[in-house]
């Protein structure tokens, strides 16, 4: 089995149309076993769901999307789960556990034709992990790499020396489009001038990482109004519905008697980050 995701900066883009990556997840046996990022190769429901089919992709997560991209999609034979938001593993994992839900097409005529279907509303927040330019993908710097196919292992750790995530124990690079906007800044900026063979260590502050924590995104809620939210525990992760109808992926932070708090940033929001990045391939 495999599953694609519209993919951005490590989270899911919210447009299918104007999709520049997917990020592409081989299953077996309902667990990943492995994934690539790939580009798009052209803007456009038709150009896209072809391009899925041609990569044998069964289901397709993604945010926004029209009622012609739906059609092109089950003409392709693709399944859709579309209004998801939020970290794109993390969305994979609740699909494969059936805790995602798709909205359908959620996208009216006027997004169709372009304008973003991306608002989280109410100023909720992903967490900032777009590094600044969600939407125009212009990187801010340049190197030999900018717009090559990049393949690196790497391994993250924080301060401590706690690691919190690392593609040699996968045994997998990792790959993408350096300068497309779709890792963090800084670790995009990194590999921007590199050599294949070379290593390098980073350190990043937030700003080059996921961002600083969004007051914005802290949602306090009374327990009456949300259903359901009186049998959640603190630490829990589930998914609220934004205006647009779309799932955000939030944590329980507090909650008593009358009243539950969530909490919509990124989980790497306000982190010190560093990686160990070993240039594998290029492209």
């Amino acid at each position: 089995m495999k599953i694609a995701v519209a993919y951005d900066n490590g989270n899911i883009f919210q447009h299918f149309g104007r999709t520049e990556s997917f990020k592409l997840y081989e299953i077996e046996d309902n667990t990943v076993i492995s994934s690539k990022v790939i580009g798009s190769n052209g803007i456009g429901h038709g150009a896209l769901a072809g391009l899925l089919a041609e990569q044998d992709v069964d289901v397709l997560i993604c945010g926004g999307i029209g009622e012609g991209a739906q059609s092109a999609l089950t003409k392709a034979g693709v399944e859709l789960c579309s209004g998801a938001e939020g970290n794109a593993d993390e969305a994979v994992e609740a699909y494969l556990k059936g805790e995602l839900i798709s909205t359908g097409a959620n996208c009216d005529h006027h997004h169709e034709e372009g304008y973003s279907c991306g608002d989280h509303g109410e100023g909720h927040s992903c967490g900032g992990s777009c590094g600044g330019g969600c939407g125009a993908h212009q990187p801010a710097f340049t190197g030999r790499n900018v717009g090559k196919t990049c393949r690196t292992h790497y391994k993250g750790t924080f301060n401590d020396g706690t690691q919190f995530d690392s593609s040699y124990d996968r045994g997998e690079p990792l790959e993408f489009i350096c300068g497309a906007g779709q890792m963090i800044q800084g670790f995009d900026k990194a590999v921007a001038d590199m050599e294949v063979g070379q290593v390098v260590n980073v350190h990043l502050m937030p700003e080059e990482a996921y961002g600083m924590p969004d007051p914005n995104a802290i949602i306090p809620m009374k327990i009456e109004q949300l259903p359901g939210s009186e049998d959640l525990e603190v630490g829990q992760q589930v998914y609220l519905y934004n205006q647009l109808g779309q799932p955000v992926p939030v944590k329980v932070i507090e909650k008593d008697e009358t009243n539950i708090t969530f909490d919509a940033n990124h989980e790497m929001a306000g982190k010190e980050l560093n990686f160990q990045i070993e240039l594998v391939e290029v492209k």
